[in-house]
């Protein structure tokens, strides 16, 4: 905020004349391009209120003569082209168009008042210009974000600083008309050198051809057309004419003759009521931001770098550094697997994953891996913290299906072997292990988007290897185009579009019509379908109603209720643990759910919906399982006016069914061709709560809980050996209870900061969660 009136220089001339203030703004692009929902957003709403408001004089932030310091304005935006080309960058664009366009203030670059001897990237100063970008974007799609920064950052500097070396830490060298030294020692720290280092010929010869090559654009780029438009660091192309004209731009490689005249540029600052610049500025104008250049002239630089003959790989060697650090071992170019925790835990006796209690996998058998390591969606809740690429559709080289299946199975096998010497392995179980027979395509990134989706799921199944693949509902026509495959899921996050928007974050802006339009797809699918629910307490476990007609599109064969799992803090999520659920909210989530479920099928109609019941549940894994009856339930042998349920698959029927549905396709095979029993422990409301007795529960260092049993107002009934506890030990609990409601209220609050975190309290589980060491 104060006036910036020395460089660190030596030179007397280095100071800004008038003592000119500067701002810097550095924005993101938050969803439909506007800034993120913490308290930021009210930025543009005081610019607005300010431009309109009639007390105020027109241009207030303009200097009218030479005594009054000018106001020195730059922006750089930062967004992803992956969710919308047209709105990288805006916040930066409107905020710098407010300044400037409406309320008076100047660019930064190419200011007189930054009085610069670096002249127009050829050494040349004309009439007190330089020719820069005082506003600029980055595009994390393109991965250009960095480099045009530092060009804007170095525009920036050298229009502030006179005839001086600035060294950001970033990777080029700051031109300065005088073959300044480059200090690439000080990585991350901003020094001020003087313009006169000598350096060797190399560097010099290096820093005269970038002169050469940026002597005739705005932009510091070549005068070819080509050139220009192929520079990253640029952010004023052409757009469409009827672009608002607060899309402004920093540049623009000609002149704006045809609009001098235009008397709706009331925004603009002209040439002739501008007091404070020199008669010959009209020479230069041709490449250097004059204000009535700026409405419809900015688009993403981004835009001629996608179009490329030979497609990209998909993983940058950032990407792939942070994937692999979390135990990724990537296959190919777009491609991994990684050990799943319940695999280690099934080799060690210590129990198998939910999908071993609903369906009778086996964890230790089972890979988990992804052709695809983008997705369309950035969730609040996905556990991999976003180290993944995103995208909409494929533009990635494609790896060979054979060869990924093949590498896959080789690189679990050797994660397996890796296991031995885990204390605790059943070396039996060990050795079966090294015999993949279920693929869970869920690790990270959206599986369905693979272009060769097909010909990979044929591969594993050639290989006796059941296929469970999860999708998020963005990619219709592929669901559509799948073959017959063990169990297809897709992911229901969220009820209502806005909570949609909220919580999976899409890239689509038609996110909610595709959700339903797959959705629907799974009704014809013929083989058995899941709707998955992941319960986010704060996010998405309101309009219960919402859920039941989206199951409803589809008549899923299965409904997977599942509390999310906190995977700690990061800078890509806003969850806390209070957003997780306790095993008893998702079964009450669930009951709800079939509920609504129930009224939705006595409406009738053509066709009616199907009957839903509470099937399974895992407790440890805080997950419970709606089933159709007419599908999965049969009457109880030994008990008539009981269900049996047989949720369990029939896997060596399954690929029978499959491998005839290969060889004739109009071979059909539908949910019941593959079913089998769930056994007595794995049913809803069995004492072992969805635990394989064969196994053996392992609690950490020892820790038990401290009470094992609860009414239903969340008083404690039994200690931690399963004993009931003495009358006045509940009522003293209850006390307790009670001065906890008086604090926070009877009912669960969400409090919502302004960083989007949402934090819960319930006073009813304030004695959950209390452990014991024993």
């Amino acid at each position: 905020g104060d006036p910036i009136n020395s460089t660190g220089s030596n030179n007397k001339d280095s100071t800004i004349k008038g003592g000119s203030p500067i701002l810097l703004f550095v924005l993101p692009t938050w969803t439909n391009g506007t800034l993120p929902p913490d308290g930021s957003e009210s930025l543009l709403q005081s610019l607005d209120d300010i431009s309109n408001d009639w007390r105020v004089a027109p241009e207030p932030l303009k200097a009218h003569n030479e005594k009054e310091a000018q106001l020195l304005v730059g922006a750089f935006g930062m967004g992803s082209s992956a969710y919308d080309a047209e709105t990288v960058g805006k916040p930066a664009k409107e905020v710098f168009g407010r300044l400037v366009g409406k309320l008076g203030a100047r660019p930064v670059v190419g200011s007189r008042n930054a009085n610069c001897n670096v002249g127009n990237g050829s050494g040349k100063k004309r009439g007190g210009k330089i020719r820069g970008n005082s506003l600029m974007i980055g595009d994390a799609e393109v991965g250009d974000a960095e480099i045009s920064f530092e060009k804007w950052m170095n525009g920036v500097m050298n229009s502030i600083f006179q005839g001086v070396e600035v060294d950001l830490g970033l990777s080029s060298v700051v031109g300065n008309g005088n073959g300044g030294e480059r200090n690439s020692n000080s990585k991350g720290k901003g020094k001020v050198k003087s313009g006169k280092g000598k350096g060797n010929g190399h560097q010099k010869q290096q820093l005269e051809k970038e002169k050469e090559q940026s002597s005739s654009s705005c932009c510091g780029g070549s005068s070819n057309k080509e050139d220009l438009n192929d520079d990253a660091g640029c952010a004023c192309k052409s757009s469409d004419d009827n672009d608002d004209s607060d899309n402004v731009g920093c540049c623009s490689s000609k002149a704006k003759d045809e609009d001098d005249n235009d008397d709706s540029a009331t925004d603009s600052i002209s040439e002739d009521e501008d007091d404070d610049y020199d008669e010959d500025e009209e020479e230069e104008d041709q490449g250097v931001l004059d204000v009535e250049d700026m409405g419809n002239v900015i688009k993403s630089q981004t835009s001629t770098k996608k179009s490329t003959t030979t497609p990209k790989e998909m993983v940058t060697p950032k990407q792939a550094k942070a994937l692999k650090k979390e135990g990724y071992r990537l296959i190919g170019t777009h491609s991994a697997v990684k050990l799943c925790r319940w695999t280690k835990h099934q080799l060690r006796g210590r129990g198998g994953c939910y999908k071993h209690t609903h369906y009778g996998i086996t964890s230790y058998q089972c890979m988990e891996a992804t052709p695809s390591l983008a997705c369309a969606n950035k969730c609040v809740f996905c556990w991999r913290h976003h180290k993944n690429p995103v995208g909409r559709e494929w533009r990635w080289k494609t790896d060979e299906p054979g060869m990924i299946v093949k590498e896959a199975v080789n690189t679990h096998v050797s994660m397996i072997k890796e296991t031995k010497g885990i204390p605790g392995i059943q070396m039996d179980r060990w050795a079966e292990a090294h015999t993949v027979r279920h693929c869970a395509l869920s690790l990270v990134g959206e599986p369905i988007m693979y272009p060769r989706i097909n010909e990979l799921l044929q591969e594993l199944h050639d290989r006796k290897i059941s296929t469970f693949l999860v999708t998020n509902g963005q990619h219709p026509q592929a669901i559509r185009d799948l073959i017959p495959i063990t169990q297809l899921y897709v992911s229901v996050d969220a009820s209502t579009p806005e909570s949609l928007e909220a919580v999976d974050r899409p890239l689509f802006r038609d996110a909610w019509d595709r959700l339903k339009t797959s959705l629907a797809c799974l009704k014809h699918k013929g083989q058995r379908t899941v709707a998955r629910l992941t319960v986010v307490k704060g996010w998405n476990s309101d309009e219960i109603g919402g859920y039941a007609r989206l199951v409803a599109l589809g008549h899923c064969s299965l409904v997977e209720v599942k509390g999310v799992t906190f995977c700690g803090k990061s800078d890509a999520s806003n969850l806390n643990m209070s957003n997780t659920p306790w095993h008893h909210e998702v079964v009450e989530f669930t009951k709800v759910l079939k509920q609504e479920l129930d009224a939705i099928r006595e409406e009738g109609g053509e066709d009616p919906l199907p009957e839903y019941d509470l099937a399974c549940e895992h407790k440890h894994s805080c997950s419970v399982l709606l089933a159709r009856v007419d599908q999965f339930a049969v009457p109880d042998p030994d008990d008539p006016t009981k269900r049996k349920w047989r949720t369990w698959i029939d896997y060596d029927k399954f690929q029978e069914l499959a491998a005839r549905h290969a060889a004739d396709p109009t071979f059909k095979f539908g949910v019941e061709d593959y079913i089998a029993d769930t056994p007595s422990w794995a049913v809803f409301g069995a004492e072992e709560e969805g635990f394989d007795p064969t196994d053996n529960r392992h609690r950490k260092k020892k820790r038990h809980p401290k009470y094992t049993r609860f009414d239903e107002e969340g008083i404690p009934t039994h200690d931690t050996f399963d004993e009931p506890l003495k009358e006045e030990e509940i009522v003293e609990l209850r006390e307790q209870m009670k001065q906890k409601k008086r604090e926070v209220g009877d009912a669960s609050t969400v409090t919502e900061f302004k960083s989007g975190e949402k934090r819960i309290e319930d006073a009813s589980l304030m004695f959950r969660g209390l452990v014991v060491i024993r």
